[in-house]
């Protein structure tokens, strides 16, 4: 069934707020964005790379990752995907999929039709640069995973990976203060850092026993934030999270 959600229930909405200010015009055209809404059980495919789809998927709720296999079957994860996120979005005009994407945890995912999203960028140009703008993002993200992947000890990666996600799931409304729930396994990690999980495990445990995280099931909380940053030598700038003025 097609839905349409209302902007408290849009975190896409919410993330292009937190970068600039909608206009009542565009907030609407958001909220009547036609979606077939759905709910995924963790662990399954939303789309596997050769997929050519006619739609792209706005996560409601919910992790997810996308992720390349190799020819021996080993998952790379190339990012985490959180609500507001259209992980899917360079279907638009890249016609074949090059990477998977699955889920991590229960979610639900609106999937917007290519013609509609088309139809918005060409009315609302803000729209467009918005949603541009968020590949470039993506963009940023890689490059700065590139280089933990490369060049940054276990302990500092994994510190910096924590400091993004918050950081990310703030913007969108998603974290209290310092603290979020994160449904994101050792296992999962270990995919997307090329850390073994024994090595991952190793890593938390040191930075819960140096005071930089508490976790209990699913919940992460930072007791001291500017610790953990210095811990990862984070930057918040490569995601851009700077409001801009409103629109005229």
């Amino acid at each position: 069934m097609t839905l349409t959600l209302h902007s408290t229930d849009n975190p896409l909405i919410r993330k292009l707020e937190s970068i600039f200010v909608l206009t009542n015009d565009e907030r609407r055209a958001l909220e009547n964005l036609p979606m077939q809404i759905a709910v995924i059980k963790d662990d399954q495919d939303i789309v596997r790379e050769g997929d050519s789809p006619s739609r792209s998927c706005l996560i409601l709720s919910g992790f997810t990752c996308t992720y390349k296999v190799t020819a021996e079957g080993k998952r790379q994860i190339v990012s985490f995907n959180i609500p507001g996120d259209i992980p899917d979005l360079q279907s638009l005009h890249l016609k074949v999929l090059d990477n998977g994407i699955s889920t991590l945890s229960p979610c639900r995912v609106g999937f917007i039709p290519h013609e509609a999203l088309r139809d918005i960028c060409a009315r609302y140009p803000r729209i467009a640069s918005g949603l541009w703008r968020e590949t470039l993002i993506d963009a940023a993200i890689f490059r700065e995973w590139m280089t933990s992947i490369g060049r940054r000890e276990a302990y500092i990666r994994i510190a910096h990976l924590l400091c993004e996600l918050l950081v990310r799931m703030k913007a969108v409304g998603l974290a209290e203060e310092h603290s979020c729930d994160l449904p994101i396994t050792q296992a999962e990690f270990s995919d997307a850092l090329g850390l073994t999980t024994v090595h991952v495990n190793r890593v938390l445990q040191a930075l819960r026993a140096d005071g930089l995280i508490q976790s209990k099931g699913t919940r992460l909380s930072v007791p001291d934030w500017n610790k953990l940053m210095e811990a990862g030598e984070f930057d918040p700038g490569y995601l851009h999270l700077v409001q801009e003025d409103a629109a005229a």
